[in-house]
């Protein structure tokens, strides 16, 4: 897993078909996704209950690429062994999640995966600075953790900027979750990202048995987010 600050469109399978969670996978990756983003939600951390490591283990060899797992748990500590021994090659935890976040992102690492920290949309840039040596992507929430399809929040846009300022030249990507389409791509692209999750904007109108419409979609977001970089 190499790093470059080239867009990524990490479509996130909370938006897939539950039945075809493999198969949506490999439609996903062929119809140009660069990443595989899954939500995992504990109903305790978040107001929703989604999957755990073994559903990451099922899907991963369906999975050519990267398997970015976003682990909206609390807490955390406990559950990433079993995350990494499914094959998450990036696994983001929250700040707001517990008091021991270094800690948290050490056993990441050490876990043999890339470590991500998330921030929530009231949680402000300053949050990651002492945080920067530890970590390898930031995740900015452009909604409230827990459901997807919400309206994506304007104000974190100015977030992304200050960390973009605050990352400088460490290889860290920064990564958009919730509300990203063609019309909120381009700004946060802006703005310094270059991961961008988005669910029911690349799942909408296809399926496995169709999955022209996925590609469409990717294309639509990605063509929108590399518009505003010229």
């Amino acid at each position: 897993m190499s790093f470059d600050r080239k867009i990524k469109i990490a479509p996130s399978i909370l938006a897939a078909d539950f039945a075809n969670f493999g198969q949506e996978c490999r439609a996903v990756e062929d119809q140009g996704a660069d990443w595989v983003h899954v939500d995992v939600m504990d109903g305790h951390f978040v107001p929703n209950i989604t999957f755990g490591p073994a559903m990451c283990k099922a899907i991963r060899p369906h999975i050519r690429g990267v398997m970015d797992v976003h682990l909206m748990i609390a807490p955390v500590d406990p559950y990433i062994e079993a995350f990494a021994e499914a094959g998450s090659d990036v696994i983001t935890a929250h700040v707001e999640a517990g008091p021991h976040i270094h800690r948290t992102l050490q056993a990441i690492r050490g876990a043999g995966a890339r470590a991500g920290l998330a921030l929530n949309p009231g949680t402000p840039a300053a949050a990651a600075a002492p945080l920067l040596d530890d970590i390898d992507l930031i995740c900015v929430m452009t909604v409230n953790p827990g459901f997807g399809g919400q309206k994506f929040i304007l104000s974190q846009i100015d977030k992304v900027r200050e960390l973009r300022a605050m990352i400088g030249d460490r290889p860290i990507h920064i990564e958009i979750d919730g509300g990203v389409d063609p019309v909120t791509a381009p700004l946060v692209a802006a703005a310094g990202a270059d991961v961008l999750v988005a669910g029911s904007a690349v799942f909408k109108g296809g399926s496995v048995s169709n999955s022209a419409p996925y590609g469409e979609n990717i294309r639509a977001i990605r063509e929108a987010a590399e518009a505003a970089l010229r």
